[in-house]
């Protein structure tokens, strides 16, 4: 199914209850803000359900969302770092680790701009009975998992079931694209991301990332161990991109009348919480595939399900184990956690469920490495913030493009050489 929103903001098709909850949950986004952004009409015909039963939801997640002891940058055992003025952020060519905030003013580039091209929007429609890699789970409502009294590593989910999903891939393709040239791009996860979209109009007019093409793909469903989304995202192997290389890429350049490119310096990947452990899992094990990383409050802690004897701690073996004990890959890497990000949300007590402490071993061992990577503290910060992603996404988007130069570009030049490691676009 193919759907051509134009100005993806004014549609807003398909918003649900759950939809609401998830905003409040993974962007601790005030409840009343989240509701004065809703008509009357939207939330009576959306939601199907009453104002006082939405608001109790919505207050009763964002609670829990907000529950984490505050977390001091300076804290021993964290990465030096270098403090900014409130409101600043760190040059968008700056590698190393930085602390932002408390205010976290909205970037320019986050809003629309009369004048400014904007992209167009089409919205593509898949589902798991066309998926050969995911065939769908889903674990019953309102139950989660145990501990295994014999191994805390591993959790018990009994509820989980075969069960199929339908979602969306809403691509952006810039105002920019020339028909019939292989295109940058993006994946990101936990799609569809109006001010994503709205960022790279901004970014692209100009010039300070290429004109790339967004996709942005909905997630599977449900959270966690025992879900459809924990699965593609917390899974350690390289079978989420593979997926995303063969069976997503595929639909978007037959739909959209794209080419994209093969390089992998032209190809990043983004996400937030498990959406970000998806992008750099997605990276660490297909580099020939994507160079490029965006994280916001990655899940880098035991969250995969069914456990692996492999990599028994989950994303967690990434950061303290993996990454240590791999040559440096040819990865830029872009990263942020909050003061008040996620810390123990479950019962399973295992030392590897504290996502502040996660990131910051993950900068440590990007460091000690050598990778390219720019990490960002954020004072007054949940889990993937609302007002921090607001304030950073063009400057993070910047970063992470830093080195790209296009197959026209490379033609000019007199070596031909990329800025970073790749192949030419083809």
């Amino acid at each position: 199914m193919l759907t051509n929103l134009g100005r993806f903001p004014e549609s807003r098709r398909g918003f649900t209850a759950a939809a609401a909850i998830r905003l409040a949950l993974l962007y601790t986004i005030p409840a009343r803000t989240i509701l004065l952004r809703m008509s009357h009409r939207m939330v009576r015909k959306r939601m199907r359900m009453g104002w006082i039963g939405l608001t109790s939801l919505i207050l009763t997640v964002s609670a829990m969302a907000q529950s984490a002891p505050v977390r001091n940058p300076h804290t021993p055992g964290y990465v030096q770092a270098s403090e900014l003025l409130n409101g600043q952020l760190p040059a968008p060519d700056a590698n190393g680790n930085f602390i932002i905030g408390p205010a976290h003013p909205a970037a320019p580039e986050m809003v629309v701009h009369l004048g400014v091209p904007q992209g167009q929007i089409i919205v593509l429609t898949m589902t798991s009975a066309a998926s050969k890699y995911y065939p769908g789970i889903a674990r019953e409502p309102h139950t989660f998992g145990t501990p295994d009294p014999k191994n805390r590593k591993k959790l018990i989910v009994t509820t989980s079931h075969p069960a199929p999903w339908t979602r969306t891939v809403t691509v952006y393709v810039p105002r920019h694209y020339v028909s019939g040239t292989a295109a940058p791009f993006l994946v990101e996860q936990d799609g569809p991301d109006a001010s994503l979209f709205t960022a790279l109009d901004n970014l692209i007019a100009e010039k300070k990332v290429p004109a790339l093409v967004a996709i942005s793909i909905q997630n599977g469903g449900g959270d966690a161990q025992g879900s459809e989304r924990g699965l593609e995202y917390d899974t350690m192997s390289g079978k989420y991109a593979e997926w995303v290389e063969h069976e997503v890429l595929p639909l978007v350049e037959a739909k959209c009348h794209v080419r994209l490119t093969h390089n992998p310096a032209g190809r990043a990947t983004m996400g937030g919480s498990s959406g970000a452990a998806a992008a750099f899992i997605m990276a660490w094990y297909h580099p020939e595939l994507y160079h490029r990383v965006l994280s916001y409050s990655g899940t880098y802690v035991n969250q995969q399900w069914p456990w692996n004897p492999k990599t028994p701690d989950g994303a967690w073996d990434l950061v303290h184990r993996l990454i240590p004990a791999s040559p440096r890959k040819p990865l830029r890497i872009w990263m942020e956690a909050g003061d008040r990000d996620l810390y123990n949300p479950n019962d399973m007590r295992d030392g590897m469920h504290d996502w502040v402490v996660a990131n910051e071993d993950m900068a440590k061992a990007l460091a000690a490495k050598g990778y390219a990577y720019q990490f960002i503290f954020a004072r007054n910060a949940g889990h993937v913030d609302h007002a921090v992603k607001m304030q950073t996404l063009p400057e993070a988007l910047e970063y992470v493009w830093q080195g790209y130069r296009s197959t026209k570009e490379l033609s000019e030049t007199s070596d031909g050489a990329l800025l970073t490691s790749g192949t030419p676009d083809r």
